[in-house]
């Protein structure tokens, strides 16, 4: 385990974030789940947060993070949230069309650290989901 460091503090700040496509809809795919990715790493890099671990799956998306101590998860997740959205819509006429009431992701997300179980459990579970991004073989 590797503290890291602010002007004034030490930490080790990690949590495991997921969220999903509103209703669920398979669309993270090609080209608009290139687009996802590229935005979160935007946001992530502009709040000075390193992405330790992201999959993209077809109708969610997983992340395992290392926040800084003065950004509340909730604001890091509604940023990449909503600026993923915005874009999205813009840029692709036909999710804009699928999603009209102007919601890409569905309401909420899943956040826990990794108190409970070891970092070395969620990059476990995060590699298999690579391997098998459906979860089928759950």
């Amino acid at each position: 385990m590797q503290y890291d460091t602010g002007k004034h503090c030490v930490f080790y700040h990690r949590y495991h974030l997921v969220w999903s496509t509103k209703y669920r809809y398979n669309v993270l795919t090609g080209a608009l789940r290139l687009r996802v990715r590229d935005i979160c790493r935007q946001v992530c890099r502009e709040n000075e947060v390193d992405i330790l671990r992201g999959v993209l799956s077809s109708d969610h998306v997983h992340m395992f993070v290392s926040v800084p101590p003065k950004l509340a998860i909730s604001d890091l997740v509604r940023k990449m949230k909503g600026r993923s959205s915005y874009r999205v819509q813009r840029e692709f006429p036909h999710i804009r069309k699928r999603y009209w009431g102007c919601r890409f992701w569905g309401r909420g997300y899943f956040s826990t650290t990794n108190g409970a179980i070891t970092e070395d459990i969620v990059l476990q579970y995060l590699e298999q989901h690579i391997a098998d991004p459906t979860g089928a073989s759950r």
